[in-house]
């Protein structure tokens, strides 16, 4: 069978997100998959570097047109089919809202990681909100054959939102990589240790800066911390609407304990992660969560938020708190810190928990619905 898939978000520099989810679904996909031809569609006026997977059985599609004038053609003007471009596929991967336009012929099998566009507009950019406006969501999951929601939160909202038929949508959960239930070696912690000037004792929270993910009640729960020593590590790059965040963090009693480091590689993740004293994701709505089952898997505990799916990725080997209540969150943190028998439960619980997250059943699980016959 041949099968297409989008890629175009794999031409961003900085992986995250959506991204880092599509690379590392191919990658576990051609490492099962001994049979299926994937051709990868691209699509840019400029040179960009694309990864590259170690499968014959793998071809990019690369083209080059302006990209304003591709994405009006395919969704007003209908006259390129993506399907066809790439030479003709059997059934074609969307791994998120694109601007897409296939043939009637192609199966088409959407990815829907949330639907927080629609369920709190206001944390988007008017331009985001004009983009998700164009592309229109509602119509490129109701013209899906099949559906794969990364939780069972982000299916119902799905269902509710569209009113999209739940036979229609498959849950598969997001895998995390290997490399964060391997030990870190010292030359790791020591490296990483420098590179960010980290101090001894720390908690780390990462995420894009953006509000979906909180950090502003972060910064004023750090601030009401009992704990006067402890020091709070923030990690992630400036997506939009973040200017408040350093406001906040500039008139902090506390300014000096704050460290942004910004974007982190994921080979520098678990390092950080293992040497948190705990790892702090207070977000509003998450379609699925994947930084708190990483901290997990390094043996850092989770303080992360009762809201959407992240009642599923942590479940109850962390501590759930309210997001929009700070008050809360600090006093959650320092009852953590003060209680080593919380400490050391909440750890082997973890560990336990993230072995059910991995890659390859998530591969095996996606090329099931590949591989399924057109209804």
């Amino acid at each position: 069978m041949k099968i297409g898939v989008d890629v175009r978000c794999l031409m961003e520099k900085q992986y995250s997100g959506i991204s880092e989810y599509t690379y590392n679904l191919l990658k576990a996909l051609f490492k099962i998959d001994q049979e299926n031809q994937y051709f990868l569609f691209y699509n840019s006026s400029k040179p960009v570097k694309m990864p590259e997977f170690d499968s014959p059985r793998v071809f990019y599609k690369a083209f080059n047109y302006p990209n304003k004038l591709f994405n009006l053609s395919l969704r007003f003007l209908k006259i390129a089919e993506i399907d066809k471009l790439v030479g003709g596929v059997d059934v074609f991967l969307i791994p998120s809202f694109l601007f897409s336009n296939l043939s009637k012929d192609c199966r088409k099998i959407l990815i829907v990681h949330d639907l927080s566009f629609e369920l709190y507009p206001e944390f988007f950019t008017f331009k985001k909100q004009l983009w998700h406006h164009l592309i229109e969501p509602r119509r490129i999951t109701n013209t899906a054959d099949s559906i794969i929601a990364i939780s069972e939160n982000t299916k119902q909202d799905v269902v509710k939102i569209y009113q999209t038929p739940p036979e229609k949508i498959d849950v598969i959960y997001n895998g995390i990589s290997d490399m964060f239930f391997e030990p870190i070696t010292d030359n790791d912690i020591s490296r990483v240790k420098k590179k960010y000037d980290l101090p001894d004792e720390y908690i780390f929270s990462l995420g894009n800066l953006e509000p979906r993910k909180n950090v502003e009640s972060l910064l004023k729960a750090f601030n009401l911390l009992e704990n006067k020593s402890i020091q709070l590590v923030i990690a992630g790059g400036q997506a939009w609407k973040y200017q408040k965040i350093y406001q906040i963090w500039q008139k902090s009693a506390k300014k000096n304990q704050i460290k942004f480091i910004g974007y982190v590689d994921a080979k520098d993740r678990a390092a950080l992660y293992h040497l948190a004293k705990v790892f702090v994701y207070p977000s509003i709505y998450e379609g699925f969560g994947l930084p708190p089952i990483e901290a997990m898997a390094c043996g850092t505990p989770v303080i992360s938020s009762f809201t959407s799916s992240l009642v599923e990725s942590v479940n109850d080997a962390g501590l759930l708190i309210d997001p929009q209540n700070y008050n809360e969150l600090a006093k959650t943190i320092d009852q953590y810190l003060a209680d080593s028998r919380l400490q050391e439960i909440l750890k082997t619980k973890g560990l336990e928990y993230a072995k059910q997250f991995n890659w390859a059943n998530t591969a095996k699980a996606v090329l099931a619905v590949l591989n399924r016959e057109k209804k």
